[in-house]
């Protein structure tokens, strides 16, 4: 039996207003993200931790994609959208190809991205699904208000989103509801929760405080797709209009829903690059998952 430990396998770590993830590049070779893997990479005791975990792959020759991104959250399931992590991997690219504009790819399709003049990385998020099959949701409902305590919204942007709007975003049950409505019946794949306080305008755009719970990942410091599925549903009650600031626990996210998708623009910062060792590699593939083992 071959013994050879893998060999090290390189990352780095970025945040998008302290939503957090690693970042795989598996163009060069075979994807070797496992659902193991991702859950021992999640760990914030034991291995580095993350929101998500976003794995680069290549394209086929002739796409217009300049890569494929598949998203994994901390429990090692795959998401297939996540709004901060593609504005992150959208700035390596650019900063890679020298482009101001370029397309990724995700399961939930092509994904434009742009540099603003601004500074801030823009992603037209793709159009949202607000049919009750597409979210995806047990049974038919009204995605606009679901007959749920509180009516809350349900928004696809590639993942599902339960969005409740609340008098007080600070006061909400986040800890005890976004569990709850993670695993709700409802919600056959599991949700992301939002819990929305609609605040005064500032400059004359809308602008709305908001708090997630992540599904996979738990209390997260923003959430890209959540900002957008929660313009989106807030328009849809006609409580903002398709433009809004959403203020998350990290920081703004500006969010523009426009015919051809919702945009959303924010900061992106890369914090480190480093290499998983082959001894965390080697305890991952036999079935361990603790880097404090592999330091032992």
């Amino acid at each position: 039996m071959d013994q050879t430990p893998p060999p090290p396998l390189r990352f780095r770590k970025m945040h998008g207003l302290g939503n957090d993830f690693v970042v795989i590049d598996a163009r060069a070779g075979d994807a070797r993200v496992t659902p193991a893997l991702a859950r021992a990479l999640g760990d914030r005791h034991r291995g580095v931790g993350f929101d998500q975990l976003a794995e680069l792959l290549p394209v086929p020759e002739g796409d217009a994609a300049a890569l494929r991104i598949r998203f994994w959250n901390a429990d090692g399931s795959t998401a297939g959208a996540c709004g901060n992590a593609t504005r992150c991997v959208a700035s390596l690219a650019m900063a890679e190809t020298g482009a101001d504009a370029l397309i990724l790819r995700t399961e939930f399709g092509l994904l434009p991205a742009a540099r603003r003049a601004d500074g801030l990385i823009e992603v037209n998020m793709g159009v949202p699904a607000l049919d009750w099959t597409r979210i995806p949701l047990a049974e038919p409902a009204d995605t606009a208000a679901l007959p749920l305590p509180g009516a809350p919204g349900a928004v696809s942007m590639g993942n599902p989103h339960c969005v409740f709007f609340v008098p007080d975003a600070e006061d909400a049950p986040l800890l005890t509801d976004g569990p709850h409505y993670e695993h709700h019946p409802m919600f056959p794949e599991r949700t992301n929760v939002e819990f929305a306080e609609i605040l005064a305008p500032g400059d004359g755009v809308d602008r709305i405080r908001l708090r997630v719970w992540e599904r996979g990942a738990g209390v997260t410091l923003a959430c890209g797709s959540g900002a957008c599925a929660t313009v989106v549903a807030a328009a849809r009650r006609g409580l903002t209009g398709r433009r809004a600031e959403v203020v998350l626990d990290g920081g703004s996210l500006f969010i523009d829903w426009r015919e051809d998708g919702v945009r959303m623009a924010g900061p992106v910062a890369e914090v480190f690059e480093a290499a998983l060792s082959p001894a965390f590699l080697a305890l991952v593939e036999t079935g361990s998952e603790s880097a404090r083992e592999a330091a032992e």
